[in-house]
């Protein structure tokens, strides 16, 4: 009965039993002001904020991920990687933004926490996909930091794991090392079978 499933305005399925949110890398390091601040960063947070409150009206699952790096994490410049020192364990700077409403029984995702290990995606080192698989999850939207780079990462392994996808555009920013990568991600995602669509269109 496909036809009786309410969608947004552009097609997108309305949240429903099923869905679960991913909140991806909300990290003070990652906000304006941070070494590795993503540009306009913050003004994800106001939506997201909308559909994790949607989320816990309908008693649907919440994961928040992030980055959980040692003192001498790969990654870094000091350790010939390409990024600034970021969201080191324990430090303010991996904090979750005080403005995100994660809630209480938000299932936190760990990644990259090991000194050699990298990883752009939750999916990859973690039990993400297994937790989704126990709630029975079948679908997953996205929001969060940075299109290019996390969320790409982890929305395309979430298609590879077998689950329909979906990036909420309003929701998400880019890094933009060159100018475009945000654009370029977003086709790469349309291309691997993600569907976008916008907060506002999904909670209208």
């Amino acid at each position: 009965m496909t036809n009786d499933v309410e969608r947004d305005s552009v097609g997108v399925r309305r949240i429903q039993q099923g869905d679960a949110l991913i909140l991806v890398d909300l990290q003070n390091d990652f906000l304006p002001g941070g070494p590795l601040a993503v540009p306009a960063g913050d003004a994800v947070i106001t939506p997201l904020n909308r559909c994790i409150a949607r989320f816990q009206r309908q008693g649907l699952p919440i994961f928040a991920t992030r980055d959980w790096h040692p003192h001498e994490h790969c990654s870094f410049r000091s350790q010939g990687g390409p990024w600034p020192q970021h969201c080191v364990a324990g430090t303010p700077g991996a904090k979750f933004a005080a403005q995100l409403s994660v809630p209480a029984g938000a299932r936190i995702i760990s990644k990259a926490t090991g000194a050699q290990t990298e990883a752009y995606s939750a999916f990859r080192g973690t039990d993400l996909a297994a937790q989704l698989k126990d709630l029975g999850c079948t679908r997953v939207l996205l929001g969060g930091l940075a299109t290019d780079y996390c969320v790409k990462a982890t929305a395309l392994d979430a298609r590879g794991a077998g689950l329909d996808v979906v990036v909420f555009e309003d929701a998400v920013r880019a890094v933009n090392l060159k100018p475009g990568d945000g654009q370029r991600a977003l086709k790469e995602m349309t291309d691997g079978g993600v569907q976008l669509t916008s907060v506002e269109r999904m909670l209208a």
